[in-house]
């Protein structure tokens, strides 16, 4: 019975292979088009609304920087995150540790926020004569927008001499 089966099987198979099979041209086509584009998110940079100012109270203890600014349009203070530059001007700008925006700031989105900065945080990178950026930039989605800027010093003792000025706006 193998033997019958295999004598089948032996001549259908060189017959397959023998004959080639048909050539087939194919091709795709569609006379429809599409088109798209996309775009990444923009978040648009707070504002600042007022001057800064350095507030050196009684002998420099509870020292503040005030910030006037104000969020973009569909924006609030919970958006917001406060960012100081690792050491001096125009170094690179990280989160302040140990700061809640939202409980040192006060004010509307309408109207503007104002929020004030402890010296005791800015520890070590507001040194004697040194300026430090503070900057606050709006979050979204992953995204982080231009910053909204100012530039802070000390001063020299107990708050002498302490400034604050408003940065130009990013470019």
């Amino acid at each position: 019975m193998r033997l019958a089966v295999l004598g089948a099987l032996v001549p259908a198979l060189l017959l397959q292979a023998s004959t080639p099979p048909a050539v087939t041209d194919a091709a795709w086509q569609d006379a429809e088009r599409s088109s798209g584009s996309f775009a990444a998110t923009t978040i648009p940079a707070p504002t600042l609304n007022g001057q800064c100012s350095y507030e050196p109270n009684l002998l420099g203890l509870g020292a503040y920087v005030r910030i006037l600014w104000k969020a973009p349009e569909g924006y609030s203070v919970a958006d917001a995150e406060l960012q100081a530059s690792t050491s001096g001007l125009g170094s690179a700008l990280a989160p302040l540790t140990g700061f809640s925006l939202t409980a040192e700031t006060t004010g509307t989105a309408a109207g503007g926020y104002v929020t004030d900065v402890p010296v005791n945080l800015l520890g070590g990178l507001l040194g004697l004569g040194t300026e430090l950026q503070l900057s606050i930039v709006m979050k979204r989605f992953g995204w982080t927008s231009k910053a909204a800027s100012v530039a802070t010093n000390a001063g020299l003792v107990a708050g002498l001499g302490g400034s604050c000025r408003n940065l130009p706006p990013d470019a």
